[in-house]
């Protein structure tokens, strides 16, 4: 009897340890299709990346996509050390931002009339003494800017005084960084743009649009640069 039981508690714990074993390998088995899954959806993501230039060109290793407006675009490898990366991008948003309201406030007075061209600004007379406005300007700037640099580094955001980040209508999200950054960079291609037409022709971006408008054919890209050396003769 006793030789009948423990035959029997053997054979038991024979096909539990079968049972564990089989279900130990069944979830083995689904398991693995799931790691298959999520290394496709992680090269599905990669591969879904917009990239600066599409289907012909390869991110740098240090630039993975988690910066706002991060494109892939790095050829001289600027970014490769992560602290300055973290620097140029700051310093690439800052160069935005200022960009955007230079742009901003050219358009907006020439299309008012208002003052004199904003090349021309600079040797104007506002009856405000020049020694007397540096004294003023260098201090308050000086310690904006110095405050500025401050909160960055404390805690990685851009912000203005002890405001970090400086966000006064709620749009501080993802989404609106990259918007900022895009817009951004546009300001500041269009920004040489109309300094170097400023300096060339002496007009103004709406002056120069109302010119191509008037005469696309004859006021373009090519046939202002054709004329560079009649203009700058003129001078």
């Amino acid at each position: 009897m006793a030789a009948l039981t423990t035959t029997s508690l053997t054979a038991v714990s024979a096909v539990r340890g079968a049972r564990s074993a089989f279900a130990g390998s069944r979830a083995a088995f689904v398991a693995a299709p799931a790691m298959k899954v999520s290394s496709r959806a992680s090269l599905t993501v990669k591969a879904q990346r917009e990239l600066w230039i599409k289907d012909s060109t390869v991110a740098p290793a240090h630039l993975d996509g988690t910066l706002p407006g991060d494109f892939g675009f790095d050829p001289l490898g600027l970014g490769a050390d992560p602290q300055r990366l973290k620097y140029y991008q700051e310093a690439e948003l800052m160069n935005a931002r200022w960009a955007m309201m230079a742009v901003a406030g050219i358009t907006a007075t020439e299309v008012l009339g208002i003052g004199p061209a904003w090349y021309d600004v600079g040797a104007a007379d506002f009856d405000f003494p020049p020694l007397a406005l540096l004294a003023i300007q260098f201090p308050v700037m000086g310690i904006l800017e110095l405050k500025r640099i401050r909160g960055w580094l404390d805690t990685g955001k851009s912000g203005v005084v002890d405001q970090f980040p400086w966000d006064p209508m709620g749009m501080n999200s993802d989404g609106m960084a990259v918007k900022e950054i895009k817009n951004g960079r546009l300001a500041m291609i269009a920004f040489v743009g109309i300094v170097v037409q400023a300096i060339v022709y002496r007009e103004g971006p709406v002056a120069a649009l109302k010119d191509h408008v008037t005469d696309p054919f004859g006021c373009n890209m090519a046939s202002n640069i054709m004329s560079i050396p009649e203009h700058l003769a003129s001078l």
